[in-house]
């Protein structure tokens, strides 16, 4: 009886969300028990679609975890500068992505790190600045929260931080 509610949640999920014939876009995203399943495609934004699906479903806030194929950029905080230093890797295979989705003056606000492994096998991680599917694709689970969170400016870090303030 599970098995039978659970096929038929499915079914209403994938048929009440639009299909690439009628937005001619390929589906990015289902709707499941935890949250949404997002896969990306060659040449999508990784924030930008993270950021539009929050939009699309008011999502108040998410933590997601992902992988896929990607060129990167992370950052690394230079405190006494208060900015990112930045570095780029392109068509890297990205093996670990976690991050948190809030909202910052109104707006979807991600924060994101990642780890990275190259064709030597060798890895490279940190704070993502960007993403962008290369070859192949971005498989990103996207569990809700009730709550809305919000992102706030902490002048003394120089860095936006998840406020739990209500």
């Amino acid at each position: 009886m599970r098995r039978l509610f659970l096929y038929l949640l499915l079914v209403l999920c994938l048929m009440s969300t639009p299909t690439l014939a009628q937005t001619g876009q390929p589906k990015r995203f289902t709707k499941v028990p935890a949250g949404y399943l997002m896969v990306l495609q060659q040449g999508d934004n990784v924030f930008e679609q993270l950021e539009a699906l929050a939009r699309q479903e008011a999502i108040p806030s998410a933590t997601f975890t992902g992988l896929g194929f990607v060129t990167i950029q992370f950052g690394f905080f230079d405190f006494k500068k208060k900015e990112y230093k930045p570095k780029t890797f392109t068509d890297v295979e990205l093996t670990s992505l976690t991050g948190s989705l809030a909202w910052q003056e109104g707006k979807p606000s991600i924060h994101a790190h990642g780890v990275v492994g190259d064709e030597q096998f060798r890895a490279h991680a940190g704070h993502i600045l960007s993403a962008t599917v290369s070859t192949g694709s971005v498989e990103i689970m996207i569990t809700v929260h009730p709550q809305r969170l919000e992102r706030k400016m902490n002048e003394q870090l120089g860095a936006n931080v998840l406020s739990l303030d209500e």
